[in-house]
């Protein structure tokens, strides 16, 4: 979960903005910025194996993440990579190929179980050593595509869902995160790692998990494509839950395309998770075949305006040129749709999380071996505790307290509060019936935030909530850039309209061609 507390807000000092210091440079690589398809393409060629590809990553992330900026984007990775690796080049040379993720390096976030010598931790000290004796379902899906899981991605610590004043993308495991266009700046969260691992380029794609912005603001802050799908779309078993009505894992990519094939590996329905139950008939094994450089031409797209989400004027400009581009594709854009029941939820969202992180997280510590740290949720902020100095050193597990002292889901305060974000759905229904919508558009968020271990998160604005409560997919995708530092345009559509949005995201990217590597800055570019 991603959340942007005002806290206040610390300040860029302008003796520093524009430098560019020399520690901050890194080594040229040879796969930056390539994608999946061209990975085939080396790989089918005999250009690449995939034993070539692993140990390029992970020299990459050896340099980045343990020196050089020091990004902090990787907990670890897997020691069977190269074995694995190994096997996926004499599949692919007795032309049994797996999928389409054979033989390609993908990155996980670390709180998807993977039943390996990884562990799955959540960033946390209090799961530190704790294997999976399962993979999760998507997990199972990748190794099935032919993915090589590379390693375990850092996140804002339990998805941060700790603290009202936690800092996004740190954990106490992998510490503080940071944004590779900005170094002093967040690379949000919590889904921070498998962000910052893509646009760092120690991978060809991640898979993050969110429930309200954790997929869709680090991909903005990070300048890349991210998938929330559908609610049901991806199945949830075997991973950390926050709140079985709005979690959901997605692709992280540099492309809508390669976004596209990781949705694809990774759909289907699983009995383990009776969210799933809902998508027969909707998955889609190749979403590629939706990627239409003339996707915008005669869309009508609606305009989501709830205020400005808190947005400031510099990605409302943003906003404003991206409404012109695809006006010039064709599209017909109708503005300024208001959605004032976002405002009318109050702590019906949150109350939905507390009521369902102290029921899943229970469940998923109690599947542990009987010789894990902690097996409850009380156990958890009693390990804490006891271990104050290491797990909490910049904030506290006020959530987690909150969480503890609330009761079953017979609740009626529960009740109530999912019924009043079941008016966020009917809501985004209406409007797009009666203005006849492909899809509703929005800054995803505003530029990053510094990084503010005293005070926690601050707003610089964001449109997450819109899709996350109502249980809608969205898809974010470079947008423009404030100062250098990346904001992304969400597309957001109805239940199971990933096809749609591919179709509307894909060619608003071919379209625009925004996207620009970072250059690992010590700070904003203020001249930019």
């Amino acid at each position: 979960m991603h959340r942007a507390m005002v806290a206040g807000a610390a300040s860029t000092s302008a003796a520093h903005a524009g430098e560019h210091d020399d520690h901050t440079r890194v080594p040229d690589f040879e796969l930056a910025e390539t994608t999946i398809p061209k990975l085939h393409a080396s790989l089918d060629s005999g250009e690449q194996t995939s034993r070539s590809l692993v140990e390029k990553y992970l020299a990459r992330i050896e340099a980045l993440d343990r020196k050089g900026p020091v990004l902090r984007h990787v907990l670890e990775t897997n020691p069977d990579a190269l074995r694995l690796a190994d096997e996926a080049d004499a599949e692919r040379k007795g032309g049994k190929p797996r999928g389409p993720l054979h033989g390609i390096p993908i990155i996980v976030k670390d709180n998807i179980d993977t039943a390996d010598r990884m562990t799955t931790t959540a960033g946390s000290l209090a799961l530190e050593g704790s294997v999976a004796p399962a993979d999760a379902f998507i997990a199972r899906r990748l190794r099935k595509a032919g993915a090589i899981l590379l390693g375990k991605a850092n996140l804002s610590e339990w998805a941060n869902f700790r603290s009202t004043h936690s800092s996004s993308g740190w954990s106490g495991r992998g510490g503080q995160g940071k944004n590779p266009y900005a170094l002093d700046r967040q690379p949000s969260g919590s889904s921070s790692g498998s962000a910052g691992s893509v646009a760092a380029n120690y991978c060809a794609a991640a898979v993050g998990t969110e429930t309200d912005g954790s997929i869709v603001s680090p991909a903005c802050f990070c300048s890349l494509v991210g998938i929330k799908p559908t609610v049901g779309l991806l199945s949830r078993s075997g991973i950390i839950p926050i709140s079985k009505t709005q979690d959901t894992a997605g692709p992280m990519a540099r492309t809508v395309e390669d976004a596209a094939i990781l949705l694809g590996a990774m759909a289907g329905a699983d009995p383990r998770d009776p969210a799933t139950a809902a998508v027969e008939g909707h998955v889609q094994q190749d979403y590629t075949r939706f990627l239409n450089k003339d996707g915008l031409k005669g869309a009508r797209i609606g305009v989501a305006r709830s205020g400005t989400f808190g947005l400031g004027p510099p990605s409302q400009k943003v906003l404003a040129h991206a409404l012109a581009a695809m006006k010039s594709e064709g599209a017909e854009i109708i503005d300024a749709l208001p959605f004032p029941v976002l405002e009318k939820l109050e702590n019906a969202e949150l109350n939905v999380m507390l009521y369902e992180f102290k029921e899943g997280l229970n469940a998923y510590l109690a599947s542990l071996p009987q010789n894990a740290a902690v097996r409850s949720l009380d156990q958890l902020i009693e390990f804490n505790d006891k271990h104050a100095d290491r797990s909490m050193p910049y904030f506290g597990q006020e959530l987690f307290h909150q969480a503890q002292k609330k009761g079953s889901l017979d609740s009626p305060e529960y009740k109530q509060s999912l019924e009043k974000c079941g008016e966020v759905a009917k809501t985004i229904d209406a409007a797009m019936d009666q203005h006849q919508l492909d899809a509703l558009v929005t800054i995803t968020a505003g530029p990053a935030i510094l990084i503010d271990l005293v005070n926690g998160d601050y707003s610089s604005g964001g449109s997450s909530t819109l899709a996350a409560v109502a249980r809608y997919p969205t898809i974010t995708v470079p947008a423009g850039y404030v100062h250098g530092l990346p904001v992304g345009l969400s597309f957001v559509g109805r239940a199971f309209s990933e096809p749609v949005l591919i179709w509307l995201a894909y060619a608003f990217e071919q379209a625009t061609n925004v996207r620009r590597p970072p250059r690992f800055l010590p700070t904003a570019d203020l001249v930019d």
